[in-house]
């Protein structure tokens, strides 16, 4: 795998794509036996990187990924309606958990406190169902540089389907840098958990295979 951008300890990765594969890389690589309820998986160590660009007609997610099921992940942020097959919905805790819209609570922030690093709002709530906590468990907002820049930390994340929750979270950080007047800068992703599910280890492995292979064509 190329190497990213290092900056303070933070690896950066120019695309979405990119930083997908070196994710599946990342579990593949250094990834141990563990059990989920859903079935075996292979658990890896936490990761902490920045995308620059998130975009919907990436290159490595054209080619490799399941455009299918981009619209299903994007209701998952945009409605409050829990869409199945999940059992919430990052659409309402975004803008209805407990009441609070809390995109709007944070462009009111970085109104009011431009250099606030107080931007965070959280995506659990205490005592909720064990199968219902969701992955995406805290998402941050900060201005540095002029640039709007976003922070998501899962507390788990399935590194196969990883840049589905990407492109979304991209819409979410553009939209309150809209409402604040300002361009989008990096997305930092924080997985403690990153994994892939022992029934995709093949589709992981040809999602690797075919990408180094175009890269030594290259």
């Amino acid at each position: 795998m190329p190497n990213p951008d290092i900056q303070a300890g933070i690896r950066t990765w120019k695309s979405c794509g990119e930083a997908w594969v070196w994710l599946l890389d990342h579990v593949w690589a250094t990834g141990r036996p563990a059990e989920d309820d859903r079935g075996p998986i292979i658990e890896a160590p936490a990761v902490l990187f920045e995308i620059e660009e998130v975009r919907w007609d990436d290159p490595v997610v054209t080619a490799h990924g399941d455009r299918r099921l981009i619209p299903l992940y994007t209701r998952k942020f945009t409605r409050r309606a829990v869409i199945p097959p999940f059992k919430y919905s990052y659409g309402a805790r975004l803008r209805a958990l407990q009441g609070v819209d809390q995109l709007a609570w944070v462009i009111d922030l970085l109104r009011a406190r431009p250099y606030s690093k107080s931007g965070w709002l959280s995506l659990t709530t205490p005592g909720e169902p064990f199968d219902a906590v969701p992955c995406l468990s805290g998402l941050a907002f900060r201005v540095r540089g002029g640039r709007l820049v976003a922070t998501a930390a899962f507390r788990s994340q399935n590194a196969y389907t990883s840049y589905l929750n990407y492109l979304p979270l991209r819409d979410v950080q553009a939209g309150v840098a809209e409402r604040l007047r300002l361009p989008c800068g990096p997305l930092r992703i924080f997985v403690d958990v990153p994994h892939i599910y022992l029934a995709d280890t093949e589709a992981v492995a040809a999602v690797l295979r075919e990408v180094s292979e175009l890269r030594q064509a290259s």
